[in-house]
């Protein structure tokens, strides 16, 4: 047991709740966001068990009301002061443009307005995914489509640079607005801080698996408190790393009893149908979310559709898009990108060859064969951060190596040069990749591109990989970097291919943005 500070210092940081208490903690592995221990089942020393259950139910709606005041705060002011540039910076105090003062105060309270419409406040897209980002866009566009509207009913024109550096400006510093928030939110939740309370239903080994999953990652706010079993595997739940709190049958009354606001039934013969309808119905009555997880790994929400088939919902599975209009726009998106950072980089590349050069001599780059879409290889650029000789000492230095499966891995690896392990932190020896990108052997954001000998020990699965360009950042990079084992990197690279759009590679690029200025997990 420990005392709660680091906690506390969340809270005052952010405001969000104002829970008190001692948490236990566990050891974690490394996930989709970070390395760290969490707590587990938190005790609120002098309260009794009721008031303990009700305290932690409410805890559950104070920040969460508190996050989406901010969000508001956030999303008016991200309007506020993109009004207050546009109007500035094209007119810059005309007296002529008055009335654009009057249209700079209502665009404010229009798109947080909009917002709600496209329903970007509810509390099942916050916290967690992509789908909160993709709302904020929507909107964006949405209000454009209003002005635009309006304009014409009115017969007004309106300066079209007033128009794109305030829409423009809205929607970048909302989406920077609610990312930074996130991240304020996994801060928290690393302290044990707005976490939802999860009571597990299921058998033995289920919740076992799933209980552990959760633990390690506390970025998706789910903390599991206790667990619900079939009556003849209660015994054999004191294998288990919570406390078991009764039968199935019991499942409302001790999601009560413990607390919880957030009741996750795993796949369980029991748990029939009628039998899930009466629990949803008792939860209900204590406002307590029902979650029904699936077998489904890997597959996004907005891949999934809920249909009725005579009284039953059938979830319907939609193909990952692999081609058509979305793989059109992501490939002028990432010639566009790349092409503009190639000319506003090209005094930093000068400067890396520069040093290089200085270093230790020989050439720049370095060249090495991998494997792109469709199992095409390709030469990848990059600057060269080891001695001329590294390749004919690989083979001395295997026995070393940190890493699994096929990749080579060496925190300290001595043929990394002194300029190469500044570049290799902040990444800047893959810049040469915008390269690779202009011509369109790689994407900015994709799976990592793997070694030909990867690819020859890849299972039928993992070739799934390889429908896509491979990219300069991706799951991978945002996730542990070179810290990732070889099969979570794989794992994290199907997931991108099952699951990406536009809206996750924007997100995924601001992360590796932070990544990089962190310079965690690459040697």
């Amino acid at each position: 047991m420990r005392d709660c500070g680091q906690l506390e210092i969340a809270e005052r940081a952010w405001g969000l709740i104002g829970g008190r208490g001692v948490v236990t903690t566990t050891e974690t592995a490394a996930d989709e966001v970070a390395t760290q221990e969490i707590p587990r089942t938190p005790q609120y020393s002098g309260f009794t068990e009721r008031e303990l259950g009700e305290r932690g139910h409410a805890d559950r709606w104070v920040w969460e009301a508190r996050y989406v005041k901010l969000l508001l705060l956030v999303d008016f002011g991200a309007a506020v002061i993109a009004t207050l540039a546009a109007f500035v910076l094209r007119f810059q105090g005309a007296a002529y443009a008055d009335w654009y003062i009057v249209l700079s105060v209502l665009i404010p309270p229009a798109w947080v307005g909009l917002l709600a419409l496209t329903h970007a406040y509810e509390r099942r897209v916050l916290f967690v995914g992509g789908e909160e980002y993709q709302r904020v866009m929507r909107a964006g566009v949405h209000l454009t489509l209003v002005i635009v509207l309006a304009s014409y009913v009115a017969h007004t024109d309106i300066a079209r640079g007033y128009l794109l550096i305030a829409l423009v400006l809205t929607t970048f510093l909302a989406l920077s607005g609610r990312f930074a928030l996130r991240k304020i939110l996994q801060r928290a939740r690393r302290g044990g801080a707005c976490m939802h309370r999860v009571l597990v239903l299921g058998h033995v080994p289920a919740v076992a698996k799933m209980t552990g999953q959760l633990h390690r990652r506390y970025h998706h706010g789910f903390q599991v408190i206790g667990a619900c079993l079939p009556l003849d595997q209660i015994a054999d739940g004191k294998t288990l790393d919570v406390p078991i709190y009764g039968g199935l049958g019991a499942a409302a009354n001790s999601a009560a009893a413990a607390g919880a606001d957030t009741v996750m039934v795993l796949s369980c013969p029991e748990l029939d149908g009628p039998m899930l309808r009466r629990l949803a119905w008792e939860l209900e009555r204590d406002d307590i979310d029902l979650i029904v997880s699936s077998s489904l790994v890997d597959t996004a929400g907005d891949r999934i559709t809920v249909r009725p088939v005579d009284g039953l919902p059938m979830m319907h599975i939609e193909h990952a898009t692999l081609s058509g209009g979305r793989r059109l726009v992501k490939a002028v998106f990432d010639v566009a990108v790349a092409l503009g950072l190639l000319v506003l980089l090209a005094p930093v590349f000068l400067a890396v060859a520069l040093v290089i050069k200085l270093d230790t001599g020989g050439p720049v780059f370095f060249r090495q064969v991998r494997v792109g879409r469709g199992g095409e290889t390709f030469r990848m650029n990059k600057f060269r951060t080891m001695h001329v000789d590294a390749e004919a000492r690989l083979a001395a230095m295997r026995q070393a190596a940190e890493g699994d499966g096929v990749l080579f891995k060496m925190r300290d690896d001595p043929r990394v040069t002194r300029a190469g392990r500044i570049l290799r932190r902040y990444s800047l020896d893959e810049l040469p990749q915008l390269i690779n990108v202009l011509l369109g052997q790689m994407s900015l954001v994709g799976p990592r591109p793997p070694l030909p000998a990867e690819v020859e020990q890849y299972p039928d699965d993992m070739r799934r990989r390889l429908v896509v360009r491979p990219g300069m950042t991706g799951l991978w990079q945002v996730s542990g970097r070179s810290d990732l084992s070889w099969e979570d990197s794989i794992r994290l690279d199907i997931r991108y291919v099952e699951n990406w759009s536009l809206t996750v590679d924007l997100v995924i690029l601001m992360r590796t943005a932070m990544a990089v200025m962190r310079g965690s997990g690459a040697y």
